[in-house]
C-alpha cells in the first residue's frame, strides 16, 4: 500500500486501522477549561432550569428531547424559553433533526451545513 493510499484510504477501515489512546500516557497542560460541554435529557419542564443555567454560565449544551415528541404544546414552549436564554447571552440555538436541541454560549455560533 503506498503512501497516498494510507493518506487518502481506499474507504474501508477496519478496528485494526485505530489505536486507542491513554490520555495519562501524554504530557499535557492542565490548565482549566474555559467552557465544558453538558450532555442532557429534557423529559419535562423541570429539566430547563438546569440547562438555562449552564448556558448563562457559558457552557455548551446538547439536549436529548426524544421524550418530548408527543407533547407538542410542551416541546414547543420548551423550545422557545431556550431560544429566548440564547438571545440573551447572544449563543446560539439549533434543533438537529427531531431529537436533539443544540445551545451554545456567549459569542459560540453553530454551523448549519454539515462538514464534508
Amino acid at each position: 500500500m503506498g503512501i497516498m493510499s494510507k493518506i487518502l484510504g481506499n474507504g474501508q477501515r477496519s478496528t485494526e486501522d485505530y489505536v486507542e489512546l491513554n490520555l495519562d500516557d501524554f504530557d499535557t497542560a492542565q490548565g482549566e477549561a474555559g467552557m465544558t460541554v453538558h450532555i442532557a435529557e429534557i423529559a419535562g419542564q423541570q429539566d430547563v432550569i438546569a440547562i438555562k443555567d449552564a448556558v448563562y454560565d457559558g457552557d455548551f449544551v446538547i439536549a436529548d428531547i426524544t421524550r418530548l415528541r408527543t407533547q407538542d404544546r410542551t416541546v414547543e414552549h420548551i423550545v422557545d424559553e431556550l431560544q429566548q436564554v440564547a438571545r440573551e447571552v447572544d449563543g446560539d440555538i439549533v434543533q438537529k433533526g427531531d431529537d436533539q436541541l443544540i445551545l451554545a454560549p456567549t459569542g459560540v455560533r453553530i454551523a448549519r451545513q454539515k462538514l464534508n
